[in-house]
């Protein structure tokens, strides 16, 4: 940088698109937002049965599917929302406040 300030334009309600319409997807790729949550969730993986049903009720989906069916959570994209802890019938994941 050479001492030059950069100026971002933020959009106004104006600038967006009408609703529906995604202009370029795979946006939220290149958006973490994992830094939303309050809670985390931690999974032990020794209790985990290998059910998916974290997998498939997880609205981002920040949980990750190994080729055995294990699991692990994307923190970079999970918002802490806890539905994969409610879903699990091992209590294999618990939500844990995020310090």
């Amino acid at each position: 940088m050479s001492g030059e300030s950069v100026v971002l334009k933020l959009k106004t309600w104006r600038d967006l698109p009408i609703g529906g319409i995604i202009p370029e997807p795979k946006t939220s790729l290149h958006n973490k937002t994992g830094n939303w949550r309050a809670m985390k969730p931690i999974l032990d993986n020794g209790k985990c049965i290998k059910c998916l049903l974290c997998w498939i009720h997880c609205p981002e989906p920040a949980i990750l599917r190994g080729d055995d069916d294990s699991v692990r959570i994307d923190y970079d994209y999970c918002k802490g929302c806890g539905i994969c802890a409610n879903v699990c019938p091992v209590h294999a994941i618990e939500m844990k406040l995020e310090v």
